[in-house]
């Protein structure tokens, strides 16, 4: 049978590229991908259940595609994390709910969506351990040169804070000859840039290989024509190995470009949050990335208001972040998450003082930001094409020190057109906090 699929996704760059294969598996089953929700009979929400907001968004999301089963919708399907985490709630809790697929059961789509057409009430989760079949299709949800490369999926790191490892299961390491291969049919398709993610990238390897094999990974895709650009998110600091270092340093194809999340300063807090590093550890490791990368762009993302998080806590946090002067920094204010150690430790810090805290850091940070841009000026830096600007009279893209969809961008005067996925060199002549403005050489 086929039918009028649209699918809602949610949440990280992970569950993305799960809704993309989603995608890929129902297109090759003969069913018509849509983007609006009106003209689809079956809606697939792909949730996030990371954080609190991340989940009131997917309940909300799931909530306004029921409105569409007034309409031309017969199914609505739950996928994604929220599904994993919450299924028996959600059959409770939102009978409009046709079926719901886990984070271990994103391949069954198309063998559910018949299912359920038939008056079946598919729930399948808990196998979140499984692996996948790796050579699935996939139906890209980013632009045509852009495309996310995962290559593990699943945590152990268990930080008190983080539900990800009940939600996805044990750290599992795609072959780099399978991913190789994936890459190979992205570059084929006009893909430019890889964004290689995991939940952990720089353990990537260690349970089938031995040891951390990011550093093996990486010097088999820079062989690959087509590709030019290679960005690597979600590094833990302990375990930025000097190999890896090393690889990066090499490599022109490979951004220098470095995702690595610290979470916080303090030495008492990093224990409390079962984080595996120092304060010490993580200076050295910047101090070595910037040796060895002096262009590198570094972003981090904090949490204040942990469970016993002092005044002397967070200005320790505060002056780290002042000294370090981080390319690129997010906020967060801890969300206390149910079945993790965290949300039953003592000492919950009221939500007015995460707020004050998160504020200060961010101001701090926005000064950084900009001291940080306006040195760019008069630089000329590589930019991909991303598109043109009706308001501005100027085209964007992205430079290597930025990420699509959560960094800034690169506005830019040219007098030739340029198109979406060219890369080209553009002069920096202006800079705020954010974003860069230049012209075309």
């Amino acid at each position: 049978m086929s039918c009028n699929i649209a699918l809602v996704s949610l949440g990280c760059a992970k569950n993305q590229t799960d809704g993309e294969i989603m995608l890929g598996i129902l297109a090759e089953d003969g069913y018509s991908i849509v983007s609006d929700p009106n003209e689809a009979e079956v809606i697939i929400v792909n949730t996030c259940g990371f954080i609190e907001s991340a989940k009131q968004e997917s309940i909300n999301a799931i909530l306004e595609m029921a409105e569409y089963k007034n309409g031309k919708c017969r199914l609505l399907i739950a996928t994604g994390c929220l599904a994993e985490r919450y299924a028996d709630e959600i059959l409770i809790e939102l009978p409009e709910v046709d079926a719901i697929l886990g984070t271990g059961d994103y391949d069954k789509i198309a063998e559910t969506i018949k299912a359920a057409l038939n008056g079946g009430h598919i729930v399948e989760y808990g196998h979140q351990n499984r692996n996948i079949e790796e050579r699935l299709p996939r139906v890209l949800s980013t632009p045509p040169y852009v495309a996310y490369l995962k290559i593990a999926d699943g945590c152990d790191n268990n930080c008190t804070y983080c539900a990800i490892p009940m939600i996805r299961g044990h750290f599992r390491s795609r072959e780099i000859s399978e991913i190789v291969r994936e890459a190979g049919k992205l570059a084929a398709a006009g893909v430019k840039e890889l964004i290689l993610i995991a939940q952990d990238t720089s353990r990537y390897g260690k349970d089938l290989y031995g040891k951390p094999s990011l550093d093996r990974l990486l010097r088999e895709l820079v062989k690959i024509e087509g590709i030019e650009w290679i960005r690597v998110h979600y590094f833990y600091a302990e375990a930025v190995t000097d190999e890896l270092i090393d690889v990066m340093a090499e490599n022109d194809k490979i951004c220098s470009y470095i995702d690595m999340p610290i979470q916080h300063a303090s030495d008492k807090i990093l224990r409390r949050m079962a984080r595996r590093t120092t304060k010490a550890d993580m200076r050295e490791r910047i101090a070595k990335l910037r040796a060895a990368m002096p262009d590198c762009t570094i972003r981090t993302s904090v949490i204040v208001g942990f469970p016993g998080e002092t005044e002397e806590d967070f200005n320790e946090l505060y002056d780290f972040v002042k000294e370090t002067e981080f390319d690129r920094l997010g906020v967060f204010a801890y969300s206390q998450e149910e079945d993790t150690p965290a949300a039953n430790f003592e000492n919950q810090i009221p939500e007015e003082i995460k707020q004050e805290r998160l504020d200060k850091i961010m101001t701090l940070q926005q000064g950084i930001s900009l001291k940080k841009n306006k040195e760019k000026i008069g630089t000329v830096t590589e930019v991909i094409a991303e598109g043109y600007s009706e308001e501005d009279f100027l085209f964007f893209g992205r430079s290597r020190a930025d990420s699509i969809d959560v960094d800034g961008l690169v506005y830019f005067a040219s007098e030739d057109e340029v198109n979406a996925g060219d890369i080209i060199n553009v002069k920096i002549l202006d800079a705020d906090e954010y974003d860069l403005t230049g012209e075309r050489i």
